[in-house]
């Protein structure tokens, strides 16, 4: 069959679709479109000529008026993107065109050190036919996974964002506590989670500040917190505009509510050390991450910073999920029962059930472990995976 490999493209073409065992969800956020398709059955499989898995693109019609430091970090993130989905997710072919700005060749500068027999990069202005040139790449790549087997990883390998979204007035006596003791848990056992929303921290900053062990970290976290003030004054907004209109028909009434709720997410664990915006964890234990509030940026950056999983505690319920397993957690049971296509984890039984805090966040560390042993979360079930990136600056 004549088709494009790009089955996001592909799907527009084939008559009738592409058919039982195919999702397809298309996001348009900040500019970009992105598409996921996941194949998951082996008759959809055999029907496309395409391997199970996800399909992602990202396309970006005004990448070439951007000015150069945002097209760097448009390729910081998509390297970022790439490392994340090396082995065992599986191998990586980045095709790209050849004159862009955000090029094959920047993107593989930032990708820093990477085994090249795993990631093949494809320019198709220098080949004379780009669809040939690209299979015999995927079928040496496809070689390479030939005798891929999953292995059992202790949990000190994982590496888990927390955040938060639609907060109401149970999310600081709920879900975020159980969060925070799931986060001591895991770093307990040496591994390492990530808090980020800056600026859903302001009124609680000091909590985090007297939590680090070494006047340096401590100097990190009050630059953390500066900075996004900075930013906010910048562009002439409110640095207190907040909760949002939700935040306050949920329950949540001033800004040190929602911060107080924010940082619960991160138990009571020491920080370990403070992270810019898209750089890469490397420090097991508690770590803070410079991104904003925004649900789909601050989720991404999560992912791009090495999170194998977001847990994401919400009291008005989202079906949002970022580029990894987005595990949602409601801080309420009626919201549990409604929304249970988009619940993964009920933490209002900590005032319906009965359930104590130790007990629900060993019951989360449990759902936790079997995501990350491969179980689907209700996102990756309904076909739901969105992608932003932090923009600043002028667009041309």
């Amino acid at each position: 069959m004549d088709y494009r490999t790009d089955l996001a493209m592909e799907r527009t073409v084939r008559p009738g679709g592409m058919g039982e065992g195919v999702s397809v969800h298309t996001q348009q956020q900040a500019g970009a479109e992105v598409t996921w398709v996941r194949v998951s059955s082996e008759k959809a499989a055999e029907r496309l000529g395409k391997a199970q898995g996800l399909y992602w693109t990202l396309t970006h019609p005004k990448l070439p008026h951007m000015l150069p430091e945002e097209r760097m970090d448009i390729a910081r993130e998509v390297a970022q993107m790439l490392r994340m989905m090396l082995p065992p997710q599986g191998d990586v072919l980045v095709l790209g065109l050849g004159c862009e700005n955000s090029s094959a060749a920047i993107i593989e500068e930032h990708m820093g050190d990477y085994d090249k027999s795993r990631v093949r990069f494809l320019v198709c202005q220098q080949v004379e036919d780009e669809f040939t040139e690209a299979m015999k790449l995927l079928r040496e790549l496809a070689n390479n996974m030939r005798d891929e087997q999953r292995v059992p990883c202790p949990a000190s390998k994982l590496v888990i964002g927390l955040k938060c979204g639609g907060s109401d007035g149970f999310s600081g006596i709920t879900a975020n506590p159980v969060i925070g003791g799931f986060s001591d848990l895991l770093c307990g056992m040496g591994g390492t989670t990530i808090l980020t929303e800056v600026p859903e921290m302001f009124g609680a900053e000091t909590i985090l500040m007297d939590r680090c062990n070494t006047p340096e970290l401590f100097d990190k976290t009050v630059r953390l917190i500066n900075d996004f003030k900075r930013y906010f004054e910048e562009h002439h907004q409110t640095i207190y505009e907040n909760p949002s209109p939700g935040n306050k028909a949920g329950g949540i009434s001033t800004l040190e509510d929602k911060a107080l709720g924010c940082t619960q997410k991160s138990g009571f664990s020491p920080v370990r050390d403070v992270l810019a915006y898209g750089e890469r964890v490397h420090t097991p234990g508690l770590n803070l991450l410079s991104a904003p509030g925004n649900d789909l940026v601050a989720a991404t950056a999560l992912a791009s910073a090495g999170a194998q999983i977001v847990l994401f505690s919400t009291g008005r319920g989202t079906p949002f999920a970022c580029p990894v397993p987005t595990l949602k957690i409601a801080t309420n049971t009626p919201l549990a029962t409604k929304k249970h296509g988009w619940i993964d984890f009920n933490a209002g039984q900590l005032l319906t059930d009965g359930k104590t805090l130790p007990e629900l966040s060993q019951a989360l560390m449990e759902d936790v472990l079997a995501t990350a042993s491969g179980r689907l979360v209700c996102s990756e079930r309904n076909g739901f995976h969105d992608l932003a990136i932090f923009k600043t600056g002028v667009t041309l």
